[in-house]
């Protein structure tokens, strides 16, 4: 995937996350909110993947 791929699906991931965490909370189902802290962490992977490629100009 290239830099705007990743950052992309990252951001989204990041989103959906913190959808989740926040409906979790409201609901009171913990599992709901880890997976949203999953879900987060994952984004923010992608991303940082994404800001790499980017700076090593999609080599990788």
């Amino acid at each position: 995937m290239g830099e705007l791929t990743d950052k992309a699906k990252g951001y989204a991931n990041e989103a959906a996350g913190n959808a989740k965490q926040a409906i979790g909370k409201a609901t009171d189902n913990q599992e709901l909110q880890a997976k949203g802290i999953a879900q987060e962490a994952k984004g923010e992977a992608q991303k940082a993947a994404g800001a790499v490629k980017g700076a090593l100009g999609d080599k990788i």
